[in-house]
């Protein structure tokens, strides 16, 4: 069963400079074409302006009302990102006209919850990429999109459809419009009463266009939708509505461009491993480079959640050198996509895919020189061996033997101990509780150790790294020294 999803975007001319994530504005805004106003908000509206009224009564009934001139290209834009964006759901998308996306989600109903959960998940992409939305769906698209102009409807069944679509009226099939004085003295107000009148004079007078019209929609006729393609690569930029300089101010917007990315993703069955987000600042005889942000995933991930919380820890870490007017993202690297697990139980302690997203989670809020793994070196010597480096840091590891005891904390500089009663003393006196580790190295670059390591144990049941210098024969009448190197967990 086909299900198409119309996602109409009314506000699109006025949401294009003004997105609704930003503050309404007190005096409001007006978009012009041909330098009368075509649509206006709220603010506006109180203040007086009206559709269809000119620049210089806008002037005069409000001064302060913002006004912008309507810019297509830009409008062409912003849709063909709200369809990438709705990617995530389909990858069949087109790009209807009056600003209206259709998406194909007959085989995605069930995967997203149900049609009502799917329409909800829509919704929230449209509230993050800060515009206002009707969302209906239909058996058919044409259906679908007569649907979503005069609110949000959802029809499965083309009964049902039939029903739903023949009292709107006959002015939103586009078709009719040039024929409307006409159809106007026929008495005809709704599409069934274009419906009820003979085919064969409709198609003499009005052209076989309004008939294959009301066809697709009722779906007797068969559609034919040229679906959007999309890039080999992910790009994306979005200008500022003003200059921004503080990057925290930025997270919204960079949520509206994760969001495309995501659409992509899903769209590509790819998941990315490393992106880039930059800010371009403002040009001029002294222009400075953009300030890039590069994030590297530990796994390869394609949910919008996630990275939008790694954006927003390297964020609030980022301080700007100049303001910002534009931000870019850019997917640097990317992978296949992993199918889902086949496991029917969970993993105990979370999946490997939740450890990476832990860590990740760590590098972009402590920055990556403060979360490193253990990279011991090739060294008898503690102190050399025990080497530290982050975690994203391409290395082989390397594997200590097994049965060697090793603290889980290394001191910088082992601590001599007092001797009480010739046992070492700690907090309270320490005991062996396990077999000696000699280790005589060091000779071979002039720094020689000679060392016995024990497992020591305090009262406390405390465990210590130990070590006692090995004397020569000669010193054999002075008191051994004892060090603390290291504490077990």
């Amino acid at each position: 069963m086909r299900v198409f999803l119309a996602v109409h975007l009314p506000k699109l001319p006025l949401e294009v400079f003004r997105p609704r994530w930003l503050p309404e504005p007190v005096h409001g805004c007006a978009v012009l074409e041909k330098d009368k106003v075509a649509i206006a908000d709220g603010a506006a509206r109180a203040a007086g302006v009206r559709l269809g009224m000119k620049r210089g009564g806008v002037l005069t009934l409000s001064p302060e009302t913002a006004m912008y001139e309507r810019d297509i290209a830009r409008e062409n834009a912003t849709q063909r990102e709200v369809g990438i964006a709705l990617m995530k759901f389909s990858p069949d998308v087109a790009l209807h006209d009056e600003a209206t996306v259709l998406v194909e989600v007959g085989g995605s109903v069930r995967l997203f919850g149900g049609l009502l959960s799917l329409c909800r998940q829509a919704k929230a992409i449209l509230d993050a990429l800060g515009l206002t939305a009707r969302i209906s769906a239909a058996p058919t698209g044409q259906g679908a999109w007569l649907l979503a102009k005069h609110g949000n409807r959802r029809v499965l069944q083309l009964a049902s459809l039939e029903r739903v679509l023949e009292p709107l009226p006959m002015l939103a099939v586009p078709e009719i419009r040039p024929f409307v004085d006409w159809f106007g003295g026929l008495g005809c107000e709704s599409i069934a009463d274009v419906r009820r009148l003979p085919r064969a004079g409709l198609q003499r007078r009005c052209g076989e266009h309004l008939l294959d019209s009301l066809d697709r929609a009722f779906g007797t006729a068969p559609e034919l939708f040229d679906w959007l393609q999309l890039p080999p690569t992910f790009s994306a930029r979005l200008e500022l509505p003003d200059r921004l300089e503080h990057a925290d101010g930025a997270v919204f917007a960079a949520h509206r461009l994760i969001v495309q990315l995501c659409g992509w993703l899903c769209a590509k069955q790819l998941a990315v491993t490393a992106i880039t987000l930059s800010f371009e600042h403002e040009r001029g005889r002294e222009a400075i480079a953009p300030t890039s942000i590069d994030i590297a995933l530990g796994e390869a991930a394609w949910r919008e959640d996630h990275l939008l919380r790694l954006v927003k820890e390297r964020l609030h870490r980022l301080t700007l050198d100049a303001p910002a007017i534009a931000l870019r993202l850019d997917a640097s690297k990317v992978d296949t996509a992993e199918p889902a697990t086949d496991q029917l139980f969970p993993q105990p302690g979370g999946s490997p895919a939740d450890h990476a997203r832990l860590i990740e989670l760590l590098i972009a809020r402590n920055g990556e020189e403060n979360v490193l793994r253990p990279a011991p070196t090739a060294d008898y010597r503690p102190e050399i061996a025990n080497r530290w480096v982050p975690m994203n840091h391409a290395e082989k590891k390397m594997h200590l033997p097994k049965g060697l005891p090793r603290p889980t904390w290394m001191l910088a500089t082992p601590v001599r101990l007092l001797m009480r009663e010739h046992r070492p003393f700690y907090g309270s006196p320490l005991k062996i509780a396990s077999p000696g580790e000699r280790i005589e190295a060091g000779w071979f670059d002039g720094v020689l150790v000679t060392r016995d390591y024990f497992v020591m144990q305090g009262e406390d049941r405390s465990c210590y790294w130990v070590y006692r210098e090995r004397v020569s024969s000669r010193d054999a009448e002075e008191e051994p020294r004892w060090f603390l190197h290291g504490l077990f967990g």
